[in-house]
């Protein structure tokens, strides 16, 4: 499935390192080929063995690429990337398939999906098309997401600056990646694990102390008054969301 001669003969496609990837593939040897060289480059990678998971981990998770097999039990590629696409999920998706007609790319591209590979392919051939999507999403998000603004309260994501009404406000490190976490995706509920996952690295149900800890750390920084806050809300019985009024 992917040949890996050659695999390092071109490091300036080595935008991939460190990525998030979700693979959506329902072919147990395949996926296991392909996270082992996604790998490679330090990607962490998600694997999704049906349609239904992949929608939800895609919408729920915060991935750099995605790749979504088209042939996936319980719901197809084809239905997986529309479903993503009306989620307002912009991650770049490159679908993978035996159907390799004019037609069935077509539909794919169609779809949402951003690329589209035919299997068998090279190793060098999937690393430059990932290589290119990321690049171009991270360029993207450059332009789009320099500055953030949602009432009174204005991030400027290049400066890692945060003010409300005109006040500066003193973030932490962490403070501003969880914020920033958050307002990415305004009214997207979040887990605490899925947010230790997102902004320290790791996810543990023993650990939910400390994004609480954080969130009530931010709170008393933006929210005017922090009991009955404006931006950061809590989800009972699930997580945290960011205000999308």
């Amino acid at each position: 499935m992917v040949d890996c001669n050659g695999l390092f003969r071109y490091p300036a496609l080595f935008v991939m390192t460190q990525s998030r990837v979700l693979l959506a593939e329902d072919d147990a040897a395949i996926a296991e080929s392909l996270e082992l060289y996604l790998q490679l480059f330090s990607c962490r990678v998600d694997i999704a063995f049906n349609g239904p998971d992949a929608l939800q981990q895609a919408v729920t998770g915060r991935y750099d690429l995605i790749l979504l097999d088209l042939t996936l039990p319980g719901m197809d590629g084809l239905l997986v990337c529309q479903a993503i696409r009306r989620q307002q999920v912009f991650t770049p998706i490159l679908m993978l398939t035996a159907r390799a007609s004019e037609a069935d790319k077509v539909v794919g591209l169609g779809a949402g999906a951003d690329d589209y590979m035919t299997k068998p392919f090279s190793s060098l051939e999937l690393q430059a098309r990932l290589s290119a999507l990321l690049r171009r999403s991270l360029e993207y998000q450059a332009q789009q997401e320099t500055q953030m603004t949602f009432g009174a309260l204005e991030i400027a994501v290049d400066r890692r600056a945060v003010t409300v009404a005109g006040r500066d406000v003193n973030l932490t490190a962490r403070e501003f990646d969880l914020l920033l976490a958050l307002a990415k995706h305004p009214g997207r509920v979040y887990s605490r694990a899925q947010l230790l996952d997102a902004v320290w690295g790791y996810a543990h149900d023993g650990y939910g102390h400390t994004v609480n800890s954080h969130i009530n750390r931010l709170r008393a920084k933006l929210e005017s008054d922090p009991n009955n806050p404006a931006y950061v809300l809590t989800v009972r019985g699930v997580g945290y969301r960011f205000c999308d009024r």
